[in-house]
């Protein structure tokens, strides 16, 4: 569900290929060791000079120029101590490893700088690329919505992503301020797809649909005909793939209307106590619509009154874990924080989320935070 875009010195994310990593880069060092240990015992009439020369350019290929120079550094010293051993100065071929030794290093440690060099230049660009797509399909919420307040957070569990599956929308029209939080099932660039085309058909129906039914229906619609595109999404998407979601209405009146499609219920702030707004009919997410036995939806009304705040979030959030395998929660932290801004009220928020997380999250978070100004001692200050 997101797109991780940040390069690690260490390839590979799963424990095996990890394992594999750091025996490559134990290698060089190994080698040098073994050098060591044949000079000092009988087995030193070996000729080990090639081994040694031969340890910066291995360090190259896994690590950075620090590490290099470590290889390079402990190579040196070993044809040191080994030559002073076998009393081997006056011998002319300690002098030409020495030559080949400082040649092999000089070159590797520029090799691995430009790599290095290189493989940053890439990495700023692709972020520059998915910052600007980040813009265009998450782009933030407003502070100022008609008569609300509103404040948005996306935090990708993925260090360095910028996009993901989540997906976040809030727009005022005629009929309201219009919401939307959903999570798509899946990961990477299909899952950021499908969020596109939720987000693309949300923006355009919430202008002209006045019932906020036919609002998420055309969501669902859209999301199949991309499904149906040759190629769009893998055969596992084609046939699991849905997206939980729920869209929110705040009208003139002192009221919120909510439908859910599958997705955690909105939380409502109110005199410091929360309260959630589960519906009262569940329905299935998008994208499995077919298992909808009755009507093809129902949208619930919950007051909203002056001084409440309403929290639309995706699971990311309510179900983050500590390293006890606690959730995070939410309800609490959310009648623990002081009265501010959506703004900082979010920030708060994702603080101490974090902190319970120990900064390990395992899912994308994104949330939107609206709050309807004027109650006595409420979030209005």
């Amino acid at each position: 569900m997101r797109v991780p875009i940040r390069s690690s010195p260490r390839p590979g994310g799963g424990g095996h290929h990890q394992v594999l990593f750091v025996l490559a880069e134990c290698v060089p060092f190994v080698i040098a060791l073994l050098v060591l240990v044949m000079e000092f015992t009988p087995a030193h009439v070996v000729y080990t000079g090639p081994f040694l020369v031969a340890t910066p350019a291995l360090a190259a290929v896994t690590m950075g120029p620090k590490g290099t120079i470590a290889a390079a550094a402990l190579a040196v010293a070993v044809s040191i101590a080994t030559a002073t051993y076998n009393q081997a100065w006056d011998n002319q071929q300690v002098y030409s490893n020495f030559l080949a030794l400082f040649l092999v290093s000089v070159a590797s440690v520029t090799t691995s700088r430009m790599a290095r060099a290189r493989s940053a230049s890439e990495l700023n660009q692709v972020r520059r690329i998915a910052s600007a797509a980040q813009k265009v399909l998450l782009r933030p919420v407003p502070e100022r919505l008609g008569p609300l307040r509103a404040a948005s957070l996306y935090l990708a569990a993925e260090k360095g992503a910028q996009i993901g599956g989540d997906l976040y929308e809030a727009m005022e029209t005629r009929y309201g301020i219009r919401m939307i939080v959903g999570d798509v099932r899946g990961k990477g660039l299909p899952a950021v797809r499908t969020a596109a085309a939720v987000l693309g058909a949300f923006r355009e129906a919430v202008y002209y649909e006045d019932d906020l039914v036919d609002v998420i229906r055309h969501c669902e619609a859209a999301m199949r005909r991309d499904a149906a595109v040759p190629g769009a999404v893998d055969e596992e998407a084609l046939v699991e793939g849905f997206v939980t979601a729920v869209v929110a209405q705040v009208p003139d009146a002192n009221v919120v209307e909510v439908v859910n499609r599958g997705h955690p219920p909105p939380l409502l702030l109110r005199d410091g106590k929360v309260q959630a707004l589960t519906p009262s009919t569940p329905l299935p997410p998008l994208g499995l619509g077919e298992f909808i036995a009755g009507p093809p939806g129902t949208r619930d009304s919950y007051a909203f009154l002056p001084g409440d705040r309403l929290l639309l979030h995706t699971d990311g959030v309510n179900e983050a874990r500590d390293r006890g395998n606690t959730f995070f929660a939410l309800p609490e932290a959310m009648e623990a924080m002081p009265d501010r801004g959506p703004g900082e009220f979010l920030d708060r928020l994702r603080q101490a989320l974090v902190r319970h997380t120990e900064d390990q999250l395992a899912d994308d978070v994104a949330m939107i935070l609206v709050d309807r100004p004027g109650g006595a001692g409420g979030p209005a200050r």
